[in-house]
């Protein structure tokens, strides 16, 4: 077990609390610590449901409207090209509904990872032009695809980008070119089915503009296009699994309208998905999306074909979307599978390495491309370390890295660039391709500016904690008034609270070989409340009489009996310093 290092926040003043009247004390701290210092600021964080910044503020959405609409008239036909991962099927699906709403003649296209990997490429668009198609639209993929673009133009194809992902260099001479992070719109941290909710937003204006400029002799006005309100859940879906910040206005805003749609369970699709992984419609929060549906339709991209996805969210009937949704659940089981699997084989590797090295470097011919970034955040968040895994191949291997906040892997794939074919991503998360000649000059490299930049820190995981509250105070009103802070997710994460010197009650683990710790925590004149350390097990055999504890308040349902839970996030001895 790693302790990590709690950075508490300064409690607010007395008299500021006072001044967020009609927000519980608890939640105004909360606000407070994340910067919202004005109740109107904490306000319009809080219940905001409209908000949403003017599509046409996006550099080309005009251009790329009226190409969209001109295809749509001249019966052209419409190629949605999207990613296979989670982002990209919900905007691909979203894109290509709202199109056939409008009557046009669209089909889906999405890559295989294996076969022809992430983005636009040469040969698929050469295709697509041979059987027909005139207009391609990208969706969460495109903004580095400058000679895939010109190969395509060359084919005959008009292609219009949408993309959330960093510009790079030089932008693709495309038709037109829609990214939240081109310069003038003003929330650049979209999701790519962000981005695509915005382009059909703007084609819905354009729709109702040109409406009303028409005859109204029979006065009749009311867009009867694309039914916006149904594609929110897509949004959410998207918005969630890619890990868009949920503290940003416009994200939070479509993310809440989709929960609504989602906890309807409208779509037949997400029916059989809620129904394969065991939710209830009118469960679903953010963390449902991030831990239950984000994976499940993740695992067809990662392990097979991201059109299993794509299939089980177009389902017109529910007998349709169960077949989808049942292989999906398998692929998923295989996925979790194939991960511990490799979890192992690193942990066994690691036995026999240099554990006091400060990057770890791993490599398997047997691990597989759609499942190497996902173990690699698991070693780095169990060891905190920067961790590369690695899926051997026989000329070439492919990657992923995973960092800490101490170490940027993007800035120094950067410094090793003449060692790769290809590299990219940020500061926390970043990929490769190698030569195989090249691997041991790479690992070399790369633990010497581990080396370099980590030797002599005192390497710990942070957990923040908003606020030291009473043991004894802890009630179901301070749960319903965290509420109010969801979506919660990546920039908006749940409140993490902390209680000094409490008694254990009882102590046990949980769940498959006893990974999960279980504590009752005395309360006076109370019952005990119920906690639960996932990961914390270890604890059981060293577990003091009194501890403090940091931890997401929740509420508990069993049996239609609602009772307070502690998810604890860490444990350390009381009168700790």
């Amino acid at each position: 077990m790693i302790s990590k290092r709690w950075i508490i926040a300064e409690p607010a003043p007395p008299h500021v609390i006072r001044r967020f009247s009609g927000i519980h004390p608890v939640l105004a701290q909360v606000l407070i610590n994340r910067g919202y210092d004005t109740p109107e600021e904490a306000h319009r964080f809080l219940y905001a449901k409209d908000f949403t910044h003017n599509p046409f503020d996006i550099p080309d959405m005009a251009k790329a409207v009226g190409r969209i609409l001109k295809a749509i008239d001249a019966r052209e036909s419409i190629v949605v090209y999207g990613d296979f991962d989670a982002d990209g099927v919900t905007s691909t699906t979203l894109l290509v509904e709202a199109l056939k709403a409008l009557r046009a003649k669209v089909t889906p296209y999405i890559p295989n990872r294996l076969d022809e990997g992430y983005g636009l490429n040469s040969p698929a668009l050469l295709k697509l032009a041979e059987d027909g198609a005139k207009l391609v639209i990208t969706v969460d993929c495109g903004i580095r695809s400058v000679q895939e673009v010109e190969d395509g133009k060359a084919a005959g194809l008009d292609i219009i980008i949408t993309d959330h992902h960093s510009l790079g260099p030089e932008i693709p001479n495309a038709f037109a070119v829609i990214n939240c992070k081109i310069d003038g719109y003003p929330e650049p941290m979209l999701a790519g089915v962000g981005v695509t909710f915005k382009l059909v937003q703007a084609i819905i204006m354009k729709l109702r503009e040109k409406q009303k400029q028409q005859v109204r002799s029979n006065g009749v006005h009311k867009y009867h296009g694309i039914p916006l309100d149904k594609l929110f859940d897509l949004v959410a879906i998207g918005t969630v699994a890619d890990l868009m910040p949920l503290h940003h206005l416009e994200n939070r805003v479509l993310v809440r309208r989709g929960l609504e749609v989602l906890n309807r369970a409208e779509r037949p699709g997400v029916r059989a998905l809620l129904d394969v992984s065991g939710i209830n419609p009118g469960e679903v929060n953010a963390l449902t999306i991030g831990f239950a549906l984000g994976p499940r339709i993740n695992a067809a991209g990662r392990l097979s074909d991201a059109k299993i996805a794509y299939n089980l969210l177009a389902s017109q009937t529910i007998e349709e979307a169960m077949i989808w949704a049942e292989k999906l659940q398998a692929l998923n089981l295989e996925r979790q599978e194939k991960t511990r699997n490799a979890q192992e084989i690193i942990r066994r590797q690691l036995e026999e390495q240099d554990t006091d090295q400060p990057l770890i470097f791993t490599s398997h011919d047997g691990f597989e491309p759609g499942i190497v970034g996902l173990v690699a955040g698991r070693i780095t968040e169990e060891y905190f370390k920067p961790s590369v895994v690695m899926e051997l191949g026989k000329d070439e291997s492919r990657a992923s890295c995973r960092s800490i906040p101490q170490f940027d892997i993007t800035s120094a794939l950067d410094q090793c660039a003449d060692l790769l074919i290809r590299h990219g991503g940020h500061a926390l998360a970043a990929g490769f391709t190698i030569h195989n000649d090249n691997i041991p000059a790479l690992r070399e490299r790369l633990l010497d500016m581990a080396h370099q930049h980590l030797s002599g820190q005192v390497l710990v995981p942070t957990l923040d904690v908003d606020a030291e509250l009473n043991v004894h105070q802890l009630s179901l009103d301070i749960v319903d008034a965290l509420n109010l802070l969801e979506p919660c997710g990546n920039g908006n994460p749940k409140p993490v609270f902390m209680c000094k010197n409490v008694h254990v009650a009882e102590c046990k683990t949980v769940g498959r070989d006893g990974k999960h710790l279980k504590l009752k925590i005395s309360r006076a004149s109370q019952p005990p409340l119920d906690a639960i350390g996932f990961g914390l097990g270890e604890w059981v055999n060293q577990m003091p009489d009194r501890v403090d504890i940091a931890f997401e308040l929740e509420m508990n349902e069993w049996q239609n009996k609602q009772s307070l839970q502690a998810n604890l996030q860490d444990i350390r001895p009381a009168d700790r310093e």
